[in-house]
């Protein structure tokens, strides 16, 4: 997914043309159709001027899934839409598919409020300097306690290197703190946490003395 959940990171234009060749030299040599889904909930959150490509313009096997849950700050609202690159092999069959799995799940059909809704708020977002203003609030003051911390392009959360070597014990301590954070194990990628920072400013600042407490408990 580009912005990336949960480093924040943006998959720059280099990036994704290597992963197109990668999967048309793959497509080729395993005699097979090989589709990149994309999750782009995050794409209008991106900072600092950074550019989010559109992987349709690179790949032509490429499903793009979007929520405005995140663009337009509501979360727990999933109303958003799926598209089928128009280049796509087998688009119809593919397109035809997505359409019957949303109609048997069932939940996933969004509340006719938020239907009506969507329309009159396309091409608007939440306030987008209110994430930046969070995100160098929260990164600069971990970063100044010893924290290692990867600087996000995009989305909402920091990606910080655990304390120990198990993430999910980090998180327990922290609790004593009242700091929920969730264990990178989670993600595939053991030894880091995930921190959200899509708060009111003051949640951040009444937050630091607490990292501050908990990194000088493990640096004893």
């Amino acid at each position: 997914n580009n912005p990336n959940n949960p480093t924040g990171v943006v998959y720059s234009e280099e990036t994704i043309k290597k992963l197109a060749t990668i999967l048309e030299e793959k497509a080729k040599e395993f005699g097979t159709e090989i589709y990149l889904i994309s999750d782009e909930p995050y794409r209008e959150l991106a900072y600092d001027g950074v550019e989010v490509p559109y992987l349709t313009k690179y790949y032509k096997n490429t499903i793009v899934g979007y929520s405005f849950s995140k663009s337009l700050s509501l979360p727990g609202e999933r109303i958003g839409y799926i598209q089928v690159s128009e280049k796509c092999k087998n688009k119809e069959e593919v397109f035809t598919t997505i359409c019957g799995s949303g109609r048997s799940l069932g939940f996933v059909c969004a509340p006719s409020l938020f239907q009506h809704m969507i329309p009159s708020v396309l091409g608007y977002t939440s306030n987008i300097n209110e994430y930046l203003e969070n995100r160098d609030l929260l990164y600069n003051a971990l970063t100044r306690i010893g924290y290692d911390v990867v600087k996000p392009d995009g989305a909402f959360y920091l990606f910080v290197k655990a304390l120990e070597t198990d993430a999910v014990s980090f998180s327990e301590n922290a609790k004593k703190y009242e700091l929920l954070i969730v264990p990178s194990d989670s993600f595939g990628y053991p030894g880091y946490i995930r921190l959200s920072y899509c708060v009111k400013k003051e949640t951040i600042i009444n937050a630091i003395p607490a990292f501050e407490k908990l990194y000088n408990d493990y640096k004893k």
